[in-house]
């Protein structure tokens, strides 16, 4: 690249105006910083670093007042910009995935001569469809009693504890002073009644204070954020005690231990690509990892929850209830379904799988960060 390039290069390259850069260096967004020989006024290989992530923002639906509070956060560099823009994107595309299934569902309908109703059609193409995937969770979702035993364990003596990415609030625990951080507007929603209060608010920048709890906690949930890293060091920050109930995405054998990736759903190894190792989570907090046995029977209807009860794939409702089905996307999704449902019905996936029947729990790469 060019040491400096002008105003007419950069809106060339950029697939924006001249006039939209002048607009950003009016509002003080982003002010050219280097001269060319001539003496005009031109970008540093800095700036352009600066307006590769304004218009990133931009695009991604971003107003101008927020791009310029996320781009000056003192405590957020490139390798963070680029993290928080890869999960921002990817839900991006989660929505994307999800606005497919619903028009399949549509068009299947009038194939068929069926009509959908009116509030049906506002319900599948409506703005929030991606939250609405959440409406799913209560259904499937809840707290599994034995992993809620490992969680509460590990908080040890603490009084106050901070649940981050709370979700419709499963695995908090009923006897402290529990405060909920969840930014989807859905989930907050959903959650009960009874439920801790919640604060609209993402894992890496938490609205508290150095060492406001006791302990902080994040279950099945650091997957979904945009810097996973930073998510973790603000938990480490806000309290003296930190557990996390997570994955291991670096250990391939979990990838061939469970029958569900390895025969049907080759996809979702794909969608570990850039994700953190566990020794980088780990190292975030400062803590161990220790290994969660997922029960045959377990309540909680996460991904691998139903490894010793297949049929349950096949289930509409409990797929819905798992991101995991939308990120591979509906083709993926069909084919790895039509397939189960084959060979559960010609006996091939009890052949292959006949030793998980004498199992009462699986060690499928479930991990309980603690620090």
């Amino acid at each position: 690249m060019e040491e400096h390039l002008t105003v007419g290069r950069v809106a060339e390259l950029a697939g924006v105006t001249v006039r939209t850069l002048h607009h950003y260096d009016e509002i003080g967004l982003l002010r050219p910083s280097a001269r060319t020989v001539a003496g005009y006024r031109a970008y540093s290989a800095g700036d352009v670093e600066r307006l590769r992530e304004v218009l990133a923002y931009r695009r991604l639906g971003f107003g101008l007042r927020e791009i310029a509070d996320l781009v000056d956060d003192p405590a957020t560099n490139t390798v963070a910009h680029l993290r928080r823009l890869r999960g921002l994107l990817l839900e991006q595309r989660d929505r994307a995935a999800a606005m497919v299934t619903a028009i399949d569902g549509e068009l299947q309908a009038r194939a068929k001569g069926m009509r959908t109703s009116p509030e049906e059609q506002l319900k599948m193409f409506g703005a929030q469809l991606y939250d609405a995937i959440g409406s799913a969770y209560p259904a499937t979702r809840r707290t599994e009693p034995r992993i809620a035993a490992r969680i509460w364990d590990a908080l040890g003596d603490a009084r106050t504890v901070l649940n981050v990415g709370a979700g419709t609030g499963s695995y908090e625990p009923p006897d402290r002073d529990v405060t909920a951080v969840e930014p989807s507007a859905v989930m907050r929603a959903l959650r009960p009644a009874e439920a801790a209060p919640c604060v609209a608010a993402a894992a890496a920048n938490l609205p508290f204070g150095d060492r406001s709890f006791d302990a902080a906690m994040a279950v099945s949930t650091v997957h979904h954020w945009p810097d996973p890293v930073a998510g973790l060091r603000e938990m480490k920050r806000v309290a003296r005690r930190v557990v996390v109930l997570t994955y291991d995405a670096g250990n391939t054998g979990r990838h061939d231990r469970f029958w569900l990736t390895r025969d049907y759903l080759p996809e979702f190894a794909e969608l570990l690509v850039g994700w953190p190792s566990l020794a980088d989570l780990t190292r975030a907090i400062a803590g161990r990892a220790e290994p969660v046995l997922i029960p045959w029977d377990c309540a909680d209807g996460f991904f691998e929850a139903y490894w010793r009860r297949p049929e349950a794939y096949l289930d509409e409702h409990v797929r819905r209830a798992v991101s995991v089905w939308t990120r591979v996307g509906p083709q993926a999704e069909q084919r790895a379904v039509d397939r189960l449902r084959d060979d559960l019905s010609a006996g091939r996936w009890a052949e292959r799988n006949r030793d998980l029947v004498a199992l009462d729990a699986a060690e499928l790469g479930l991990r309980l960060l603690i620090a």
